[in-house]
Formats: C-alpha cells, structure tokens, sequence
C-alpha cells in the first residue's frame, strides 16, 4: 500500500493506492496510481519537493512518485519572510 501525503494550510490531503494491485493490472490500482502522479507532477510544478518515507524513520529527496513507496510527502514551498 503506498499514500501521497500533500501537507497545505488547510490541511494535509492524502492518496492511497495498492501496490500489488496495480502490478497485478488491477483498473482502479492503475487509476489511482496516475492521479497519484498527477497531483505529484502539480505540486512539483508548483516548486513544492517531496521525500519518500524510509522504514528507519528518515526521508529522502525524490523527484518522482514511487510506486512502491510506502509514503510519500509532498511539501509546498514557503514564501514570505
């Protein structure tokens, strides 16, 4: 099971797909999966950055969704002073 994770102002959105489905041709896995990346593509677009959670508790940069991620977070960037 992977999740997007977009944190904004108004509260954190969150996408959830299934892995194993989707490599399986699973439709709605698929389907799920690029909305996923569509909303990754906006937000990166937008200049937010991502990390991809690690089972040790650390994040990593990405520049891409990763199907087999299991959490990806999405952070917009901050403007103002």
């Amino acid at each position: 099971m992977g999740m997007l994770r977009v944190l904004s102002r108004q509260g954190d959105a969150q996408f959830e797909w299934d892995s194993g489905a989707a490599e399986s041709g699973d439709p709605e896995a698929l389907a799920a999966i690029a909305e996923a990346e569509r909303i990754f593509a906006e937000g990166w677009a937008r200049g937010a950055r991502a990390y991809i959670a690690l089972p040790d508790g650390r994040y990593v940069r990405t520049d891409r969704l990763v199907r087999d991620a299991r959490e990806i977070v999405v952070i917009p960037p901050v403007f103002g002073g």
